[in-house]
């Protein structure tokens, strides 16, 4: 049984940016590939940085890749990072048939295999992310060496009513052609930045408007947004998460309003073999927030877990 460890880190990290993700020629690093999986065929990009065990960094609701920009540097000095746009998000587009989670969750473990990613490698996933993460794992257990959960949707959206998800759907159906633009048009006016973004972050105005205006960007502006939101909304895995027997991080922030901490100790209650990591005064976008911190916490985590010896080579594909 393990104790969830309480984060003791402080204030002044938060939104401390090494800075590194700036000083990369990222064009340079952008790949596209098409995958077949229960999504139909679809184009998905992606960056490929770093070598050593691989870490595949998996998104959340309106994000993209992006949302990876602080982190990958980092983590690319031991590991390979692979991190996606999802179809229908940031630069990859719409899917051939309708957005799923286990559709998601297909695309991803086809996606190893087609990338070559080794049984060793570590999946993390964000928000939305976590989610898909999980049904990832649930469909090849063998394929994956570990799997992080941060800020993770799925058991705080499990009980939502039909009634609800298509209020919600039409609520964001008139918001989101305005949202973007007037979200980074308001970047630049505390006032406006921190009423925008208090839902997601704990503390907008002191985050870089570089990285804020990265995630907007390429993240609201997504076609899979109200597809995957009325998907994931109501979809329950609960019953399937002792199944995971991987070793599991879940690291939250204290302050996460979009997906509140008791969620995390709701994954603790199912996933016999995971750690809790508690970031404090951070909210949902925590890897943004407190780099330095989440970044340090995944990397030990995938450290303790990395097999030792060779890298274990991907499970053969089936014929035909």
């Amino acid at each position: 049984m393990t104790t969830p460890r309480q984060e003791t880190d402080s204030p002044d990290d938060y939104g401390r940016s090494d800075g590194r993700w700036l000083e990369i020629d990222w064009a340079a690093e952008i790949r596209t590939i098409e995958i077949e999986s229960e999504l139909g065929r679809s184009e998905v990009e992606y960056v490929d940085v770093g070598s050593g065990a691989p870490l595949l960094l998996i998104h959340g609701l309106a994000g993209s890749w992006r949302n990876w920009l602080e982190n990958i540097p980092y983590l690319s000095d031991r590991h390979r990072v692979v991190a996606v746009d999802l179809p229908g998000f940031g630069n990859s587009p719409l899917p051939e048939k309708p957005i799923s989670m286990p559709g998601y969750g297909d695309l991803l473990v086809r996606l190893a295999d087609e990338l070559n990613l080794g049984r060793d490698t570590g999946i993390v996933g964000h928000s939305m992310g976590g989610l898909i993460a999980t049904e990832a794992v649930l469909e090849a257990p063998d394929r994956f060496q570990s799997i992080c959960l941060a800020a993770a949707a799925g058991v705080s959206v499990a009980h939502v009513p039909k009634s609800r998800k298509d209020l919600t759907r039409l609520l964001m159906a008139l918001d989101l052609p305005i949202g973007s633009d007037h979200a980074t048009r308001g970047l630049t006016r505390p006032r406006v930045r921190a009423t925008q973004l208090r839902t997601f972050v704990a503390h907008p105005n002191r985050i870089g408007t570089e990285i804020l205006w990265e995630l907007i960007s390429y993240g609201t502006r997504s076609p899979g947004t109200l597809q995957a939101a009325y998907a994931m909304a109501g979809y329950d895995t609960r019953h399937r998460l002792p199944e995971i027997e991987l070793p599991t991080l879940l690291i939250w922030g204290a302050r996460d309003r979009l997906v509140p901490l008791k969620a995390a100790y709701a994954y603790r209650k199912r996933m016999e073999h995971a750690d809790i990591s508690i970031l404090d005064d951070t909210g949902h976008m925590l890897q943004i927030e407190r780099p330095e911190s989440f970044n340090a916490e995944l990397a030990s985590f995938v450290s303790r877990h990395e097999p030792r010896g060779e890298a274990l080579l991907p499970p053969p594909r089936p014929e035909g």
